[in-house]
């Protein structure tokens, strides 16, 4: 039944069904439709909308990704990855039974009663106004009556989620965002240290990759997995790779979890999975890159975790005591290998001659942040295989870069200028696939800026 649900395509719902099937209001329906180009309704002969089953499932599909801590336009970019690669979202990542009634988190009362969707917009607003009094207020009311779990994953994580789609919008300040996550981290930590001593036998290792600063979701599987009477040993963010030996010889875990939300530090997770495998100790890992990129999990050996942190106790619970097999991953190509190597030799050449260009990257502000940051992603990209794995990268700089009035232009330029440098520095075989990348990313980017441009910025 669900199947056949899944795929009617037919236009049968008005909007106050779908409105009722999903609990979305319409304003948000519309938008989604604007912004996003979805769903895509139909019309009927009056000019009203028309939705298909396909049509709610897809839109119960993107709450689903929210709940579990993606942003409405990463959902949406997920949802477009997974089906350019000809496979289907809802089947990779299907629709719970209960969620054909929209109860994607117990207990309901939260959503029904809306209770803690107005102390999260509250605890909001608080932090957005640096009221610290009045947001620890909130928490503690929070926490007064609810479970912990229920209060970091309904306030605390979707809080930050919000917080962090405003800025990336330019409606928030970097400053607001930092005042929040240092509130929500702090409470976090007192949270682990009122957990009790461990009941069952295991030890779990939970930190961060070279290079990771995001540290909230480790640290709530830390949390939850203690509440559960595991011995977990939290080592926090960027935990170097050559000191891993020493602590795991130390500590004797029977895992490793660690999470990586950066395209680098995917590539420096890769390093950490390859020396567990050598070693033969088992891996999980998850993270926000993971949802950009699905296709990255199958280059990490190790267990990959899923997105929502609800169940990562449980899974994590599974590998302990079961001990599967870890999925089997795809070979790094020798062309990709070779590459790395000759790029991370010679990238200092490419940016000596960035700096001394006449043009001085067309005049974009931090040409050294820049240099650093692309010159990173190729390297990543090529460690883990795939140079398009940097393609979302460049569209949510791009994305930032219009939230922030600020012409996408000028990030073609810098492309077009890192691109020239390449060219005269890197030799075939070795540099041609960075040097073929470079000329499509800085031809797709000169297309879709013209358009942009039109749109954002019309002539006078």
């Amino acid at each position: 039944m669900a199947a056949q649900m899944v795929s009617d395509q037919t236009p049968t719902y008005n909007l106050k069904a779908v409105v009722q099937e999903t609990g979305l209001k319409p304003d948000t329906l519309r938008a989604w439709e604007r912004r996003y180009g979805i769903p895509e309704p139909d019309r009927s002969g009056g000019g009203h909308r028309l939705y298909s089953q396909h049509d709610i499932n897809t839109l119960k599909w993107l709450l689903a990704r929210q709940e579990e801590g993606l942003s409405i336009s990463r959902a949406v970019a997920l949802w477009h990855s997974l089906t350019g690669e000809g496979r289907d979202p809802l089947h990779v990542y299907p629709l719970h039974p209960s969620q054909e009634q929209f109860t994607t988190y117990p207990p309901a009362t939260f959503e029904s009663g809306g209770a803690i969707t107005g102390l999260r917009q509250a605890w909001i607003e608080a932090c957005l106004a640096f009221d610290e009094r009045r947001a620890e207020t909130i928490l503690n009311q929070a926490f007064a009556f609810y479970s912990p779990e229920d209060v970091c994953f309904d306030l605390l994580q979707k809080g930050l989620v919000e917080i962090g789609d405003g800025w990336y919008q330019g409606q928030i300040s970097v400053q607001q965002e930092h005042f929040t996550s240092a509130l929500a981290m702090r409470r976090l930590d007192s949270l682990l240290a009122a957990t009790p001593p461990p009941t069952r036998a295991g030890r779990i290792l939970v930190g961060c990759p070279p290079g990771e600063g995001h540290t909230f979701s480790p640290l709530m599987v830390t949390l939850l997995l203690r509440r559960r009477g595991w011995d977990v040993l939290y080592l926090g963010a960027d935990v170097p790779t050559n000191r891993l030996q020493a602590t795991i010889e130390r500590t004797q875990p029977d895992l490793v979890v660690f999470s990586a939300h950066l395209l680098d530090t995917a590539a420096s997770l890769l390093d950490v999975a390859t020396y567990l495998q050598d070693i033969n100790l088992s891996l999980g890992y998850s993270g926000y890159i993971f949802g950009v990129l699905p296709q990255l999990s199958q280059r990490i050996p190790g267990h990959f975790l899923g997105f929502d942190l609800r169940q990562t106790p449980q899974l994590i619970e599974n590998i302990i005591l079961n001990r599967p097999a870890a999925p089997p991953v795809e070979p790094i190509p020798a062309a990709y290998q070779q590459a790395w190597t000759y790029f991370r030799d010679r990238s200092g050449l490419i940016e000596a001659h960035i700096w001394q260009s006449g043009e001085s990257a067309a005049g974009i502000s931090g040409v050294a942040e820049a240099n650093r940051r692309l010159t990173s992603n190729i390297l990543s990209a090529l460690k883990l295989g795939d140079l398009d794995f940097i393609g979302p990268n460049l569209q949510w700089l791009e994305g930032m870069m219009i939230n922030h009035n600020l012409p996408p232009a000028v990030l073609c330029s810098f492309l077009k200028t890192y691109h020239s440098a390449a060219a005269q520095h890197l030799d075939a075989p070795a540099g041609e696939p960075i040097v073929n990348w470079l000329a499509k990313v800085v031809a797709e980017c000169e297309a879709a800026t013209a358009q942009l441009a039109d749109h954002y910025w019309p002539a006078e």
